[in-house]
């Protein structure tokens, strides 16, 4: 099959739901991809952070491949190895105290909002289930989580939205105060706002909402789908805000492209779902949680340490290269933003440098750069070469 004939297969055969590049990906090995006909791409895109470990990891293949030879399915009515050994996994190098498995991330942000509405009901009866949300925040795309996100543009064609959410202005507590009252029972927020712009919340203000949830006993809930797996730096981001979240989701990168998300929870809520309030079919499939167990071994303390250097050293040859048609970057690790100046499009940004070898990102405005946590120094000079290439001549 080449390009064209894939094409056709897809308009023929699939709704079109996406806007895909005109590029076809088929194989690859860490951060360096093939098309069907041979052209060579550097990955700052990790399949919208899913390739925590990079396309191919060997200890990843390896665990995947050994589990599906032993046991693929066999759902939670029963004990499996691989999704407890996960779980304390998590539990040891977060401090948090249980985890529920699901799918994604949006089905992981969904569980989050009815474990602070169960936690409310148990301690408060009916009447308070509203969860505060920022501006500019995304967190999925059921109806509920399209509703939590605090974004107006998400609000459409899908009437009626689920109730029970408000929006307060990030890094304002006033304004978090402000949309409080007798009905809420939780914040739901991003430490990092990834589809927003790849806009980090300022430390100040995360600490003093969580202590603000504290006092009226609302739960702070963190949704690391994007921030968490090493992709700041540390496993998940709330370890670099000084606060511990009272539960947090997690999907993306945690299984390391296989389908994977999940929420864990602190110990004020460990008891809070019992059995029959909430199940996944899928969740914690065995071999998902092999490929999530190879990743978390991956991600020891020396990578997450690399993370950290990789940004900085993405971000300041980006800075730089002294670009027209770039700004400012930001970011935490290697969940970087890219400012795009006045009078350029970050759409048409992103389709020459997709075309050109380089797959990346948009976010609000700008450009985003999301590279497999364990690229190469080589592999991300391949790519930074690329986009200065590219983009030098507009």
């Amino acid at each position: 099959m080449d390009h064209a004939e894939l094409v056709a297969l897809d308009h023929r055969y699939t709704l079109q739901t996406y806007g895909r590049y005109d590029v076809d990906i088929d194989r690859g090995q860490n951060a360096t991809l093939y098309s069907l006909a041979g052209k060579k791409y550097i990955d700052f895109a990790s399949g919208i952070g899913v390739l925590s470990v990079g396309t191919a990891n060997p200890k990843w293949l390896a665990a995947i491949t050994e589990q599906a030879g032993k046991l693929g399915h066999i759902s939670n009515l029963y004990y499996t190895q691989p999704y407890a050994k996960l779980a304390q996994q998590l539990c040891q190098r977060t401090g948090m105290a249980g985890a529920f498995f699901g799918n994604s991330g949006a089905e992981a942000n969904e569980g989050l909002i009815k474990l602070a509405r169960k936690y409310s009901y148990d301690h408060y009866g009916q009447g308070r289930g509203t969860v505060l949300t920022l501006i500019n925040s995304f967190h999925g795309r059921t109806s509920a989580t399209l509703k939590a996100t605090g974004q107006e543009a998400f609000h459409n064609y899908f009437f009626p939205f689920p109730e029970g959410f408000r929006y307060a202005q990030a890094n304002d507590l006033a304004s978090v105060q402000a949309q409080a009252g007798h009905d809420v029972c939780a914040v739901l927020l991003e430490l990092v706002q990834g589809e927003g712009g790849v806009l980090p919340l300022e430390r100040d203000f995360v600490q003093a909402l969580a202590e603000l949830c504290a006092q009226r006993d609302w739960l702070l809930l963190v949704d690391e789908v994007q921030t968490g797996v090493g992709r700041t730096g540390t496993l998940f981001a709330f370890q670099q805000y000084g606060v511990t979240p009272d539960a947090l989701s997690f999907a993306k990168g945690i299984a390391g492209g296989l389908p994977m998300g999940g929420f864990l929870v602190g110990e004020k809520c460990r008891d809070t779902l019992g059995a029959g309030t909430h199940g996944s079919t899928f969740g914690g499939n065995p071999v998902c949680a092999a490929g999530a167990l190879a990743v978390l071994d991956i991600l020891d303390d020396s990578l997450l340490r690399e993370v950290g250097e990789k940004g900085a050293y993405l971000r300041r040859r980006v800075e730089e290269m002294a670009l027209p048609c770039l700004g400012k970057t930001r970011g935490l690790g290697l969940m970087i933003g890219v400012e795009v100046t006045d009078g350029y499009s970050n759409k048409d940004l992103s389709a020459r440098l997709n075309e050109a070898g380089l797959l990346s990102l948009t976010a609000g405005p700008g450009l985003r750069f999301l590279p497999p946590l364990t690229i190469t120094r080589e592999e991300l000079d391949q790519g930074l070469t690329v986009l200065e290439e590219t983009l030098r001549g507009l």
